[in-house]
């Protein structure tokens, strides 16, 4: 397992993380200044500041991706199919000009809250269908991109607004079913926040092997947690072994970027720098 105490080389930032701070240029003009190497940009941060203007600051700044967050929402009604694949596509191409080495997905759950205005369903299984089918649609675009996805399981909390896909194995099934090539452009983005609790979680790294692990993300599980999605805990200071994950991470071969993702109220009512500081030092430690 690589040494993360003497310096923070491999540690990016999923600009999520300080999102209420400051918009992205001045997300990427602090994270030069911290001597953080790689970032994870969202689509709502980079529109905020238009494709063009988000394209030079990465570059100029001398910043690498780790990601770019997120394409998916796939679920809809039959009116927003076209709106799910344009948007998608468009996801593809921005990630593109970036220079993202994959693109995170977050499939989407029930499809009034995946695509707001659809009409409403409890059919988690016809979901869980059409995600597959329009992923297969978004992948063909994404080769002609040479560009990867990365199916993001999210914890069981979230599968009728955020994810249908909950574990490991359920990502994998997919990858399996749609690149049964494991060719490298579908594989998954494993968050600890959302499968540091699954009993088959090492199995299925083991099973995921060097070309379906795309990205790795790190944060903590705080308890009590009081909100699901917005008190993430800064690493260390919760109840996840982050480091058995990273460990059997890169026995698979991974060498990635450890990516911070924390979506928390109090991080975000701290400065910038303090946050950075903290991700930096936390990454040493805790990571």
């Amino acid at each position: 397992m690589r040494d993360f105490s003497s310096d923070h080389r491999w540690l990016s930032l999923n600009t999520a993380t300080v999102r209420k701070q400051g918009d992205l240029v001045a997300i990427i003009d602090a994270c030069a200044k911290h001597g953080i190497r790689a970032i994870d940009p969202w689509r709502d941060q980079v529109a905020a500041v238009g494709l063009d203007r988000a394209v030079r600051a990465v570059r100029e700044a001398g910043l690498a991706l780790s990601g770019y967050c997120r394409g998916g929402m796939f679920t809809s009604d039959a009116s927003r199919r076209s709106e799910v694949r344009d948007d998608n596509r468009r996801c593809v191409d921005e990630a593109k000009a970036l220079g993202a080495p994959c693109i995170v997905l977050v499939v989407g759950g029930l499809p009034q809250y995946s695509r707001p205005g659809s009409e409403a369903s409890k059919d988690i299984a016809a979901a869980r269908g059409q995600v597959e089918e329009a992923l297969a649609e978004m992948l063909d675009y994404a080769r002609q991109a040479n560009l990867p996805l990365a199916i993001e399981p999210l914890h069981p909390a979230y599968a009728a607004d955020r994810a249908c896909v909950n574990t490991t194995k359920q990502a994998l099934d997919i990858c399996d079913r749609l690149d049964p090539a494991r060719s490298g452009m579908l594989g998954v983005a494993l968050d600890v926040y959302h499968i540091w609790w699954d009993p088959e979680l090492m199995d299925q790294i083991a099973r995921a092997g060097r070309d379906r692990l795309l990205a790795f993300h790190v944060c903590d599980w705080l308890v009590p947690t009081k909100d699901i999605l917005n008190d993430r805990g800064m690493m260390g200071d919760g109840v996840i072994d982050i480091r058995s994950v990273r460990a059997a991470v890169e026995a698979q071969g991974f060498a990635g970027y450890s990516e911070i993702e924390i979506f928390s109220n109090e991080w975000w009512g701290k400065p910038m720098d303090e946050v950075l500081r903290t991700c930096i030092s936390r990454h040493r430690t805790a990571v």
